[in-house]
């Protein structure tokens, strides 16, 4: 509301694309996101869009200066979490640890609190601190029935937690979990419990189906060809029997 009306339409269409686009082509979010970058630096919205394009190509160090942008401008912790994060991406697990332990948190939303909890675990792991890992992730959300949005992601971390530190039958217990609660597919819970029975997916579709596949566009291009040699060789067919294509 900021902006002039076109421009503003123009921004918002660029936003629009991030965020189609953020999962599927991250690359092609992130150059959406450089153009509302360049018309509207001063939008905290802008800031924090071209933070999470950049998040999503792993340019932590870009992500983190406009996270921090959109934190000034707005004067909202939410993005606490994920700029803990981009420490991490940047190689200082240290930091996002100390963010961890900061005020901030405590003005986080359920949601919120939860994505910390998750950054702050994978920050131990970075560490090499399996165990403490395992205790970060073990709390009253970890362990209620409900499920929320956060649920299958907090039950699969702790699995993969404790996978890491060799206990694989509550790890295989808490995938179950985390599959249960996934019913968007939001985790690849379901394959790693394959993994841990020892299912191999074989490709259903072998080479000769896929070669079929490649050549058959060109066979009916071909047809064409056949019906004209057809019609121009009828004595010749007739002695020689069908051509087979």
């Amino acid at each position: 509301m900021s902006l002039p009306k076109t421009l503003a339409e123009d921004v918002a269409r660029n936003l629009v694309m991030v965020a189609r686009l953020l999962d599927e082509d991250p690359e092609q979010a992130y150059a959406y996101a450089r153009i509302a970058l360049r018309l509207a630096s001063r939008v905290a919205a802008v800031r924090e869009a071209a933070g999470f394009a950049a998040y999503a190509t792993q340019r932590y160090a870009e992500a983190l200066a406009e996270f921090r942008a959109s934190r000034r401008m707005t004067g909202s912790v939410e993005l606490w979490p994920v700029m803990a994060d981009c420490e991490r991406g940047l190689g200082r697990p240290e930091r996002a640890m100390a963010m961890a332990g900061e005020p901030e948190v405590q003005k986080l939303d359920k949601a919120g609190q939860v994505e910390m909890r998750l950054v702050a675990a994978g920050a131990r792991r970075d560490m090499g601190q399996i165990d403490a890992a395992i205790v970060t992730l073990q709390s009253s959300e970890l362990a209620s029935s409900a499920v929320h949005p956060w649920t299958p992601r907090l039950r699969y971390a702790y699995a993969d937690a404790l996978l890491a530190a060799g206990r694989e039958d509550e790890a295989r217990e808490w995938f179950g979990k985390a599959l249960e609660a996934d019913k968007d597919g939001s985790t690849d819970a379901s394959d790693r419990l394959a993994e841990l029975d020892g299912v191999e997916f074989v490709d259903a579709l072998g080479d000769d189906d896929e070669a079929a596949e490649v050549t058959a566009p060109v066979v009916a291009e071909a047809d064409d060809d056949l019906d004209d040699f057809d019609d121009q060789d009828d004595d010749e067919d007739d002695e020689d029997g069908p051509v087979k294509a």
